[in-house]
């Protein structure tokens, strides 16, 4: 394990540490007059209870959805956006790590990231974030292709579909090359590494660009019995790695960016156009001469936009670094068997991509 990792502070929301001017909503306030002021710009602080906030929310969405009618994958990214912007003006106030609303839900993430503040404010659905993440880290994330349950770190990306990782191992266990070192591009919650670990690869380079992902994984390898395997790297991509690998893997965002991507989560969704690339090119120079290339992708945004260009095929047919060795795809379940789903993911598959180089590296 990395004796670096020490130095890393995790990334945690925006706070508010001074004081502000903000509008004070009890519960039988105006809800739409408040909303409007929140769209306005001003601030509005939850006060009495928690459920207070929902309530305000709820009148947000309803306002801004009939503001933004378009179905469209373009019309609902405005939507969220304004959603956002007007949200994140929705405040709750934290004392000595709890909030000060009544009926609020316990956090402990208010304690593991603010160890340092004893009072300040913190936007309405940052806090929703912090919960429902709390939730998922103390109960714990079951993987059945890793016959383990998993406690992701806050603003860590993790699967809630498993097909892709299905698909990862199997592949995996059929298998037959050298095992002696992985590089794990983009570790996320640490699910491929943990996968490469127990199909026999003695050492694992692990990198991301996100260092909650590279805190978690941490925590995860060490409770794990994991720790003597891995070596995590706060970096982009290949940096700080001087591995040669019988294996790379990378599953990386599958959607191209339209917008200025955010640290963490944003970054684990979607990808900037250099991305591919820069991996690409660098990937040559840290492969053992019978190394593969290994990349879990999806059809997604070419099923959302049919004029989306596919970065891998893009690849193969545009430069002479890799030819394709193998390319499974497996159709993508709904979440739960109860998701009837009649969106755009229906026709949703995912991917797995096995490339070599064609010249010598």
């Amino acid at each position: 394990m990395n004796k670096d990792l020490n130095a890393i502070q995790a990334d945690r929301p925006d706070i508010i540490t001074t004081e502000i001017e903000a509008i004070r909503f009890y519960r039988k306030m105006d809800t739409t007059a408040t909303v409007n002021e929140m769209i306005a710009g001003k601030y509005v602080l939850v006060e009495e209870f928690y459920s207070n906030g929902l309530q305000v929310l709820n009148e947000l969405r309803k306002n801004l959805l009939l503001k933004h009618q378009d179905k469209s994958f373009q019309g609902q990214r405005d939507y969220r956006a304004a959603f956002r912007k007007a949200s994140h003006r929705l405040l709750l106030k934290v004392k000595d790590n709890k909030l000060t609303v009544k009926k609020a839900p316990d956090s402990g993430w208010l304690t593991v990231l603010y160890p340092d503040v004893s009072e300040f404010y913190v936007p309405f659905p940052q806090m929703q974030g912090m919960n429902s993440s709390w939730q998922w880290y103390e109960k714990g994330l079951e993987i059945k292709t890793l016959d383990l349950t998993l406690k992701p770190y806050y603003g860590t990306y993790f699967p809630t579909r498993f097909d892709h990782l299905k698909l990862f191992d199997k592949w995996l266990k059929k298998y037959e090359g050298s095992k002696e070192n992985a590089i794990d591009i983009g570790v996320g919650s640490g699910i491929l590494t943990f996968q490469l670990i127990q199909n026999g690869f003695k050492n694992i380079f692990a990198t991301d660009t996100n260092k909650n992902a590279i805190i978690g994984v941490a925590e995860e390898s060490k409770r794990l019995g994991f720790e003597d395997k891995i070596t995590l790297n706060h970096a982009d991509l290949f940096e700080n790695c001087d591995v040669k690998a019988d294996l790379i893997v990378f599953n990386p965002p599958w959607l191209l960016a339209k917008h200025a991507l955010e640290e963490g989560i944003d970054k684990a969704m979607y990808y900037e156009e250099d991305l591919f690339p820069r991996f690409f090119e660098q990937a040559l120079d840290h492969l053992t001469p019978e190394g593969k290339v290994v990349l879990i992708f999806s059809n997604l945004a070419r099923v959302v936009d049919k004029e989306s260009t596919h970065p891998i095929i893009e690849e193969l047919q545009k430069h002479k670094r890799f030819r394709k060795e193998l390319h499974l795809t497996r159709e993508v379940r709904a979440s739960s068997r109860r998701t009837k789903r009649r969106d755009s993911r229906d026709n949703e598959k995912v991917e797995l991509w096995v490339l070599v180089p064609k010249v010598k590296n």
